[in-house]
């Protein structure tokens, strides 16, 4: 068992991350890859399918110097592509918000003494949460993402000028952990979703009993290693599917002409199999990040500190 409720310094989040995973992590990912592997087969399906064919043209077609066969293409398969590109958007979305709270619910049971925690429970939470998650998939798509996108662009733009990429260190940490709070908190309160955003912005810089020295440093930094570490295991990943992707690109056949559909035939299948793969792995290895950022909302909670303490001391007496 683990305690959720409390307060944690630095390198207690990175551990306490890590001990999860110790403690959870077997039921933790029975049951996410149970939920979740069917949005992530469908979508690589669909992908592979789907896009292998649009990216075969567009390549082909550039590699031997005849860009009109891809708007040939692109006008006699509009249909296709679109109805592509609409299940493509659906599956993703799904995935996403399954993907995004599924270590909400989880976490939120696991803080109130379950150790065991069945897939039918989780489920369960979606389904009695499905207003919610409606709310909250339409405040993300349509107010906080393309604001967050707006706040990373102008932080994007100014790299050119060396100090965007400073501030880009500090607000993407922060941006990822203001929006995982708002998730956590909204279904951990009574608070509505305008109420949940506000304190997941506030608390990243204050405790909400106003005594305490800002957590913000602490929150950052544990985010930001978190976030390299996540980085490097994607890029290991996502190294072989590149390697070869490049490697079909200057293939030369036997006269010197380059291959024209570097994704044609059973080796662009492969790639798109490999690439699919790697998606996979680093949907899992993401939810390092998602359980860091729990963590750290319970111990924004010092409201709930010892509450949590006080039922935990009387669940001990009651064993007694």
């Amino acid at each position: 068992m683990m305690q959720f409720y409390k307060k944690r310094d630095f390198g207690t989040f990175i551990s306490d991350t890590f001990n999860f995973f110790k403690i959870y992590g077997r039921n933790y990912f029975k049951s996410y890859i149970l939920i979740n592997g069917l949005l992530l087969i469908l979508l690589i399906v669909v992908g592979v399918f789907g896009f292998k064919e649009l990216f075969g043209q567009l390549f082909g077609s550039n590699l031997s110097g005849n860009s009109y066969y891809f708007e040939e293409y692109f006008q006699n398969n509009w249909g296709m592509l679109i109805i592509t590109g609409i299940l493509m958007f659906l599956l993703y979305s799904a995935l996403m918000i399954v993907n995004f709270l599924f270590p909400v619910f989880y976490l939120n049971r696991a803080a109130h003494g379950q150790s065991i925690i069945k897939t039918d429970e989780i489920v369960g939470d979606f389904r009695k949460n499905a207003g919610k998650i409606f709310k909250l998939y339409v405040g993300l798509t349509f107010l906080v993402i393309p604001v967050s996108m707006v706040i990373l662009g102008i932080s994007y733009i100014l790299i050119f000028i060396l100090i965007g990429l400073i501030i880009m260190l500090f607000i993407t940490p922060t941006l990822f952990n203001m929006i995982t709070f708002l998730s956590y908190d909204y279904f951990n309160s009574n608070r509505g979703f305008f109420e949940s955003l506000s304190y997941s912005l506030r608390s990243q810089f204050s405790y909400t009993n106003g005594r305490e020295s800002s957590p913000y440093w602490k929150y950052w930094g544990s985010t930001l290693i978190l976030g390299i570490i996540y980085y490097v295991i994607s890029l290991i990943f996502t190294f072989v599917p590149m390697m070869l992707f490049y490697g079909s690109l200057f293939t030369s056949t036997p006269d010197g002409n380059f291959e024209q559909n570097p994704f044609g035939g059973t080796f662009g299948i492969v790639i798109f199999v490999i690439y699919g793969i790697s998606a996979i792995f680093s949907f899992l290895a993401m939810n390092i990040l998602y359980i860091n950022s729990g963590l750290i909302y319970y111990d924004s909670r010092t409201d709930l500190h010892q509450k949590i303490e006080l039922a935990e001391i009387d669940t001990i007496g009651s064993h007694e």
